[in-house]
């Protein structure tokens, strides 16, 4: 009697379906894709403009993605219910009440808008400049200025997702 109820058990305990946090990433081109581990996701477009994805570094220009907790639950569940983790629930990191997700929306909000308008004033300026010890201008070359501009841009991407 007690192997059957064992392989009850164990044949009962295999049929249930398996629950973890569920994490989602998005690609360049905007869409979700959910995960159920943490292990690192690398992405990067081929000289033909291809997406490639690893969980290993397989290209010099690999780039980490960011993995935001989703919500409790099966892949089988995010795949259904079709949230594409830009809605009110669902996004938010575990722990977090909705007083501390509104702050952390506030202060993201924020830094966008700010960088925003940091990067908006560096494609206007005339010509940008650094301030020395002595507090005088130092004007950019149009390299170096490329550059700021360029490491700017990349920062408001980050910032503004």
């Amino acid at each position: 009697m007690k192997p059957l109820l064992t392989l009850i058990a164990l044949t009962v305990g295999l049929s249930l379906p398996a629950h973890a946090d569920i994490w989602r990433w998005v690609d360049a081109e905007g869409k979700s894709h959910f995960v159920d581990t943490l292990t690192p996701i690398y992405t990067w477009n081929d000289e033909f403009g291809k997406v490639h994805y690893s969980d290993t570094p397989d290209h010099e220009d690999a780039v980490s993605v960011e993995l935001v907790w989703q919500s409790p639950g099966s892949l089988d569940e995010a795949d259904e219910s079709g949230d594409d983790g830009r809605s009110g629930e669902g996004y938010a990191h575990p722990g977090e009440t909705a007083e501390d997700r509104a702050e952390r929306e506030a202060a993201e909000k924020y830094y966008c808008k700010r960088a925003t308008e940091i990067f908006e004033s560096y494609l206007n300026a005339p010509r940008l400049f650094r301030s020395n010890d002595a507090g005088e201008r130092e004007y950019l070359s149009e390299e170096d200025a490329a550059a700021t501009i360029a490491e700017t841009k990349a920062k408001m991407n980050e910032l503004c997702r």
